[in-house]
């Protein structure tokens, strides 16, 4: 008994791998056959049926004969959507656009320009990593706008070349961030004025405008006391800024404080200046590079003193 269900089960299972076998072989038969015919019609029915890759495969062969040919119009259509399918978007993006390119007057090609676009958009990453695709994106879209005024789908490629935007206005907060966490106080300035500037209507706006002021004490605070007066006043300007543009902040207190904080830096830098005009010994000692360790009025903590 027990040898006979081996045996049934050995002859299913055979059955199960000549029928694998042959529906294998029955593909790899068309996909080698010379009747293109019927490889074009079998292509769009595994497309069709979101068999992509049987479909891709047929593709792939058809292409370059039916280049210039009746029906290349449409195979190539089909083609660019395959790799769309199957998520590989740098090769559906080229293929989108070498369809516009190729067919600029066909129906498709508003269609085929806009989904070139949108693959840059989907292959644009988190906003920490390299942005080169999301600047070939808006570049993409835009020009889909451009050649397309009145198409449908304008409001989509605005509202896409929006979100990219906010991804880059994104990095630039948190880059310039970045340097201030890092003690970078001069260059973290920069990249907040830069931020700014590039990003005017920002939602990060105050709170970058905020963190100007405290980089900005934090560069002079840590500068020689000969660069001192001119940077905490830089500082102080930068908080009169703050306290106009934004009276009811929750970050006015903050900024009154390095305010006051500076006022005091520059009443010390004067003294000590003062004092090496006649003390030769603190004349040299201010001359040199001061890397002694002192705890500024409203920071806890703070690294070394950095000469600038």
């Amino acid at each position: 008994m027990f040898k006979k269900q081996l045996t049934l089960l050995a002859s299913v299972l055979a059955i199960v791998i000549i029928t694998l076998g042959s529906c294998k072989s029955k593909y790899e038969k068309l996909k080698a056959s010379n009747d293109y015919a019927k490889k074009y019609q079998e292509a769009i029915k595994y497309y069709n049926k979101k068999d992509y890759n049987k479909a891709l495969g047929l593709f792939e062969v058809l292409v370059e004969r039916y280049r210039g040919r009746e029906g290349a119009e449409d195979l190539f259509y089909y083609y660019a959507f395959t790799y769309y399918k199957q998520k590989d978007y740098t090769s559906a993006r080229y293929h989108f656009k070498t369809f516009a390119d190729t067919y600029p007057s066909s129906p498709r090609a508003e269609e085929c320009r806009f989904f070139s676009a949108y693959c840059y958009y989907l292959d644009s990453p988190i906003y920490s990593l390299d942005q080169d695709n999301t600047l070939k994106a808006i570049d993409a879209l835009q020009l889909f706008i451009n050649l397309y005024p009145k198409s449908d789908r304008v409001a989509e490629a605005s509202k896409l070349i929006q979100n990219l935007r906010d991804k880059l206005e994104t990095k630039a907060y948190a880059n310039a961030k970045l340097y201030l966490t890092i003690s970078d106080y001069q260059s973290a300035v920069i990249a907040f004025n830069n931020a700014l500037r590039d990003y005017p209507d920002t939602k990060y706006g105050e709170e970058m405008e905020y963190l100007i002021v405290k980089a900005q004490y934090q560069y002079a605070y840590h500068s020689f006391e000969t660069k001192q007066e001119e940077r905490f006043n830089q500082a102080i300007a930068y908080a009169d800024q703050f306290s106009e543009k934004y009276p009811n902040s929750k970050y006015l207190h903050e900024t009154q404080v390095y305010v006051k904080d500076s006022q005091q830096g520059i009443k010390q830098a004067q003294r000590l200046i003062a004092e090496a005009t006649t003390n030769s010994k603190l004349a040299k000692k201010l001359a040199k590079k001061d890397t002694v360790t002192t705890t500024a009025p409203s920071e806890k903590n703070q690294p070394q003193k950095i000469p600038y």
